[in-house]
């Protein structure tokens, strides 16, 4: 038996009296796939959830990779009450503190030997380009198209898409370069000819673009929110090359990629590129509020970030946080989750590409572990991107039938707990290829 169970329309009558409930006084600005859901979720295990009407999904969204243990792993559930009955917050040092520092640190990226804890992904990488600044006495740094690393200020300087439209004006000091995004090169060249333009070009404008020296060159080892995009090999060492060159410090945002997700323990495991600074959150925590800045020693003591209070947050490292992450890196770690995510992932990818022999608007396929893109296109030959009426569709299609995918837009994304098994990644497969095969025969995709 599946682990799938619809028992009435999505939403069922008592989401919708929920959802009507908090609609009463909830700003707008919810993430989109929950808002055009209207499902209210009672409770999850595993890589299922379940709606407030008995409804049962497979979820391959994952919390957008922030799920990494799955819902409710009693590991991280004992980890989480146990820890509440004794002490919650405060800045002080605590045995599960001292404990995830160097449980971390002793799994990090070489040479990244300093840890310092924050709440919230942006805020770790605000406090990892003060500690690049701090550090090289300068103020400027260089991000990517397609980059995102979170909406505060500095971070949103950094934003590498339309999500930066009205923000404005954002920060001085970024300046934004193409990604080697391959199937969509932004500068219209083909993988086998092009000679890694993209990484000559970010050369270059590190000299020529940019207001003044660098501090930082801020990269994510494969690009979440851009579609999980993968960049080609030697991409990344030859930005590092260049980084170092200008004697700009190398920042990996770890947030999506770190702790297993890419079937390695980290996103830079597959270039081979060792950062000076990287940010980590996500599956940190495994869905509790945690994120953290790693550094090497010598740029961790730069000042004033290192003075007392120079780079502390009143939530970051407190008692709770550091059991939950605990639990979560531990687990992770002694079950070395990132070869099922290689295992299951390669299962999802063959999958994904026997189904792209059967949808001709499936244009690419593209995997690491558990960080799986899907494009979507109209025609694979021009890679013109499908409607976004039509990907709503196969989201709400997918929805009814009892998968949660983002399959909202034509850049398809699936990322779910590193501890899910093929069976039930399969049967959310399965899903999908029933929606896509319904979407092939009434021809709505052209």
């Amino acid at each position: 038996m599946g682990k799938i169970r619809v028992r009435t329309d999505i939403p069922g009558p008592r989401s919708r009296e929920v959802v009507a409930e908090e609609q009463r006084h909830l700003a707008p600005g919810l993430q989109a796939f929950a808002t055009w859901a209207g499902v209210a979720m009672a409770s999850g295990q595993g890589s299922t959830l379940t709606d407030v009407d008995g409804n049962t999904y497979v979820d391959l969204i994952g919390g957008i990779g922030v799920n990494a243990l799955g819902h409710c792993h009693p590991r991280h559930v004992e980890a989480i009450a146990s820890q509440a009955w004794t002490l919650v917050v405060g800045s002080f040092t605590s045995e599960p503190r001292a404990a995830l520092v160097n449980a971390v640190c002793e799994l990090a990226p070489s040479g990244l030997d300093r840890l310092q804890l924050y709440s919230s992904g942006t805020e770790a990488v605000e406090s990892a380009l003060r500690l690049a600044r701090c550090a090289t006495g300068r103020t400027e740094v260089l991000g990517f198209w397609g980059g995102f690393h979170g909406k505060t200020a500095g971070a949103a300087a950094l934003l590498g898409s339309s999500a930066r439209e009205a923000l404005g004006p954002l920060p001085a000091g970024a300046t934004l370069v193409p990604y080697a995004d391959c199937y969509r090169c932004p500068l219209g060249l083909a993988r086998e000819s092009c000679g890694l333009a993209c990484a000559e070009l970010a050369r270059k404008a590190m000299k020529a673009q940019a207001a003044g020296p660098l501090a930082a060159v801020v990269f994510e080892p494969m690009q979440g929110t851009a579609g999980n995009v993968i960049p080609p090999d030697g991409f990344l060492p030859a930005i590092a090359d260049a980084a170092r060159e200008a004697g700009a410090l190398l920042v990996a945002d770890e947030m999506i990629t770190g702790f297993g997700r890419t079937g390695r323990p980290w996103g830079v495991d597959h270039s081979g590129v060792r950062p000076d600074i990287a940010t980590v959150g996500k599956g940190f925590g495994s869905g509790f509020p945690i994120s953290g800045v790693l550094a090497r020693d010598a740029v961790s003591r730069a000042k004033p970030w290192s003075n007392p209070s120079g780079a502390s947050s009143s939530y970051g490292g407190n008692a709770l946080a550091a059991a939950a992450a605990l639990a979560s890196v531990t687990t992770i770690s002694e079950e070395r989750l990132w070869e099922n995510a290689a295992r299951v992932g390669s299962a999802m990818v063959a999958e994904l590409r026997r189904m792209q022999e059967r949808h001709p608007f499936i244009g690419d396929v593209r995997g690491a572990g558990l960080f799986i893109g899907v494009e979507l296109v109209k025609d694979r030959a021009t890679k013109e991107p499908l409607d976004a009426a039509v990907t709503r569709h196969v989201y709400e299609e997918c929805l009814r039938r009892g998968l949660l995918a983002m399959t909202y837009t034509p850049h398809v994304r699936l990322q779910p707990a590193l501890t899910i098994d093929a069976d039930t990644a399969l049967e959310g497969l399965s899903v999908l290829d029933a929606v896509f095969a319904e979407l092939a025969r009434g021809g709505r995709w052209r």
